[in-house]
């Protein structure tokens, strides 16, 4: 699968505990209609056989949208369900190390807090970063939202995509612009929504406004 900055430009992280009302692959599929251009299927809770029963068929929901999957720091079940990639944190396996496993095709996302790291993980193989917490985040305690001098410096020094992360919304998002990320990877925000496809929708058009106001 063709992989770009473009597919940075609205990233979906799913967050499991916004189901009830549809199930996962029900939001996955609206969000998939709404515009998203990469999902991340973010699994903390899950059980290997369930994980890895998930990742094949929400996989196959989002080849035929063409959205590249990633998985979120389960490496055996990125290559096992034939995903698009998978994203590790810095305190998950070695992205040096991920990319011996999963061999040159596969994308590699590693998330970086400061130049040393967004280096390191370029050098690593990295084909693109998420920088965070840019504005706080409810999925993740004691995080300390990252200044936009450090956002920006981070997308100065590397020649891959950078996507941010971290409390993004409808109302923050216009507030990338010219930090030079490719666009934003947001969770509640989407997946709380009562119409995910209609929220996407939206979220894209100010995605793709903040990037064209950056360049």
């Amino acid at each position: 699968m063709k992989f770009g900055k473009e597919n940075m430009l609205l990233y979906a992280v799913t967050d499991r505990k916004w189901t009830g009302r549809q199930t996962l692959y029900e939001q996955v599929e609206a969000a998939l209609k709404g515009g998203i251009t990469c999902l991340q299927l973010r699994e903390k809770d899950l059980d290997e056989a369930s994980f890895l029963r998930e990742a094949v068929e929400i996989g196959k929901l989002c080849k035929q949208y063409d959205v590249p999957l990633i998985i979120n720091d389960n490496v055996e079940i990125a290559i096992r369900s034939g995903a698009s990639g998978v994203h590790v944190g810095q305190e998950d396996m070695e992205a040096g190390r991920v990319r011996e496993k999963i061999g040159p095709d596969m994308i590699l996302g590693v998330s970086a807090h400061n130049v040393e790291e967004a280096l390191r993980a370029v050098s690593c193989g990295a084909d693109y970063l998420g920088s965070g917490a840019v504005f706080g985040t409810a999925t993740k305690n004691n995080v300390t939202p990252m200044s936009r001098e450090t956002l920006r410096a981070i997308t100065e020094s590397v020649d891959i995509p950078v996507v941010a992360i971290g409390g993004v919304d409808g109302d923050n998002l216009p507030l990338l612009k010219g930090t030079g990320v490719a666009g934003a990877a947001i969770v509640s925000a989407i997946f709380s929504a009562e119409d995910i496809e209609k929220e996407c929708c939206h979220l894209r058009a100010l995605s793709e406004k903040m990037v064209r106001g950056g360049e």
